[in-house]
């Protein structure tokens, strides 16, 4: 049987809990919170871009009592973030969206994007055309939060994401290749995944899913920046509020645009 070629986050969708399960996205919501009280007088909204099956969302909504709405590209990952939604009757609202393409006609006080999903944007204009479309929904005060992973982290990465396998409890078997490329700074997750019967053992159907991200460095990310509209808060290492720096594995930007009325 062969493999289909499927578009990012579409099978993975089936898959993306059981391999980010020792993410503690309470903690992360945490951290995230911690930044938002500390920049913002009065933070009321949260809008997440490329929000995933909506854990942290959901998490953010049990910490304190934010409006939020999550927002994804791929409808198979924003349907298990509504299922979760339902069963946990939370009010968060879940909609398809692409980040490059924001279509909300209102103001949200932070607008968050973790996980290194700016890595899936290749080419600085794609980050610029990114925080343009950003600054349809925020105010002067409101946040523009993200992170991204270094060159640092993707070489430590390897050692436990390549050949990376496991089987979930719907049923699905996969195994992941991962590589980074040192030269163009392109972090690959090839998966494949298989679709198995009740009997845990024959495979009903094959998938296959290649990830590309681009691993920025600190001074790339900071010059994309310097040539926008948007001025710097705060540069954070890992989890902690304390400045990133060239070593930094995982970084997350805090941002304003005061040039809004």
């Amino acid at each position: 049987m062969e493999a289909v070629n499927q578009p990012e986050y579409s099978t993975l969708a089936e898959i993306y809990d059981h391999i980010m399960q020792n993410v503690d996205y309470d903690v992360w919501a945490d951290f995230i919170d911690e930044i938002i009280q500390v920049h913002h007088p009065d933070p009321q909204s949260i809008l997440e871009l490329a929000c995933g099956t909506g854990s942290l969302s959901l998490s953010l909504e049990e910490l304190m009592c934010y409006e939020i709405v999550g927002t994804d590209k791929s409808p198979a990952m924003i349907s298990k973030a509504r299922n979760k939604n339902q069963k946990q009757a939370s009010s968060v609202r879940f909609l398809e969206m692409d980040f490059l393409d924001i279509s909300l006609d209102r103001k949200f006080d932070a607008v968050v994007s973790i996980f290194d999903s700016i890595n899936y944007l290749h080419k600085s204009r794609s980050i610029k055309k990114l925080l343009n479309e950003v600054k349809k929904v925020i105010d002067r005060n409101s946040l523009f939060i993200f992170d991204f992973t270094t060159p640092g982290n993707s070489i430590q990465a390897i050692e436990y994401l390549d050949n990376e396998e496991g089987t979930t409890e719907n049923n699905y078997h996969f195994f992941r290749k991962s590589r980074y490329d040192e030269e163009l700074q392109i972090h690959y997750n090839d998966f494949k995944i298989e679709k198995l019967a009740d009997d845990n053992e024959t495979v009903t159907e094959r998938h296959f899913e290649q990830h590309k991200q681009r691993i920025y460095t600190l001074q790339q990310m900071l010059d994309i920046i310097e040539a926008t509209d948007f001025e710097i808060v705060a540069k954070y290492d890992a989890f902690d509020l304390i400045e990133a720096d060239d070593d930094s594995l995982r970084i997350t930007m805090v941002l304003r645009c005061p040039t809004i009325q």
